[in-house]
């Protein structure tokens, strides 16, 4: 987090405990200096990296998804949307794009003519590789400075914050 924006969650904290020191603000500070790093650090380098090989972070997506697959690097239009967690319709826009780039390659399914799938292209799976070889290298550097022992603890700590935001974190035992 660059200078100004820890000085900037700083006042923001400080001028809540001001004005409300009946609240606990610890929470607030952390869930907020995460989110301003998510969106003003990760998240700009990150579509940087892909974005020099022609693709946007969305078509990125799908593009790493398919490669990641393995070989054929094929998958259905609704599991390419479920892995994505998006919509149909916008699967299908961005399925659009990246076939008339020449990226990936719709064809009829040969068990059930009436379904797609979608194939990664030589072209595709170079460009997912080298965005990626590159969002590595982007992402690596952004984390550099910290000691083994801080990527641990913030490694365990955004694992236990992620379970418990999961559905079932929350529901009582039946």
């Amino acid at each position: 987090m660059s200078e100004s924006g820890a000085n900037l969650m700083g006042q923001i904290v400080e001028g809540w405990l001001r004005e409300r020191p009946d609240l606990d603000m610890s929470a607030l500070a952390i869930v907020g200096r995460l989110s301003f790093v998510a969106e003003t650090v990760i998240g700009p380098a990150g579509r940087r990296a892909v974005e020099r090989h022609g693709v946007g972070k969305g078509d990125f997506d799908v593009l790493a998804t398919l490669r990641r697959t393995g070989a054929p690097y094929t998958l259905s239009p609704s599991a390419l949307s479920a892995a994505l967690m998006m919509s149909r319709a916008g699967m299908t826009k961005r399925l659009d794009r990246l076939e008339k780039a020449g990226l990936v390659e719709r064809t009829l399914d040969a068990d059930d003519r009436r379904s797609f799938r979608i194939t990664l292209t030589d072209d595709g799976r170079r460009v997912a590789d080298a965005a990626l070889t590159e969002l590595a290298a982007t992402l690596t550097s952004l984390i550099a400075g910290l000691t083994d022992e801080e990527l641990d603890g913030l490694d365990r700590g955004l694992n236990a914050l992620l379970r418990a935001g999961e559905p079932t974190a929350h529901t009582p035992d039946a």
